[in-house]
């Protein structure tokens, strides 16, 4: 049996689009793409999900409040999972937020600390770093994400290199799904499922 353990923010907790800017509600179970990794990995595989709307990678967030910084709960997170066979990493959208004030290089070296805490704890053996579909200035949380299009230049970029230097697979996310039309950032269910069956075969070359 192997163990999955997806690091996320809202794309990982599967939220909807928003009508609402800041109120969320969630896809369905089954619907959301680490529930259609497992099902298409099979029974041989045990997938936890850990995803968390506005979680970020280093950031504490002074607006919305809550344990959304991703580093100061990763320990407990991974020692409740352990032994974890592969970390799937898909943070950074949130730090995209003009609040943060940071550039995608500082992004992917945020990212990068987390690679490291995780490798750290010593409960996992491998680790896949996801660059997140890139987000779009438009919709319910266009004034959320005001400048991001251009903050997130590179990022792709700068997070395989993350990968790289630390033996790591690397995944583009926007290269498979798009966000919606609706909010610019969250995925509709047909996104959620072609990541999904695209997670599947990743995961199988890594794990295999």
């Amino acid at each position: 049996m192997s163990v999955i353990l997806c690091y996320g923010d809202s794309n990982t907790h599967g939220t909807m689009p928003m009508t609402i800017a800041g109120q969320s509600l969630r896809h369905p179970r089954g619907q959301r793409w680490p529930d259609v990794m497992a099902r298409l990995l099979g029974p041989d595989h045990e997938v936890m999900s850990e995803g968390l709307p506005g979680r970020t990678t280093v950031h504490d967030d002074v607006v919305e409040g809550g344990e959304r910084n991703g580093i100061k709960v990763l320990p407990a997170i991974l020692h409740s999972h352990k032994p974890i066979d592969l970390l799937i990493v898909m943070l950074g959208t949130n730090d995209l937020k003009p609040r943060y004030g940071v550039t995608a290089y500082e992004i992917a070296r945020s990212v990068e600390r987390i690679v490291l805490a995780a490798q750290a704890e010593g409960v996992h053996r491998r680790t896949l770093v996801i660059s997140p579909a890139p987000v779009r200035e438009t919709g319910t949380l266009r004034d959320v994400f005001t400048g991001a299009e251009s903050r997130q230049t590179g990022l792709e970029r700068h997070l395989q290199d993350v990968a790289a230097r630390h033996g790591a697979a690397f995944l583009e996310a926007g290269a498979h799904v798009c966000v919606s039309d609706g909010d610019g950032v969250h995925w509709e269910v047909p996104e959620h499922e072609r990541f999904g069956a695209i997670m599947a075969n990743t995961v199988r070359g890594i794990l295999s």
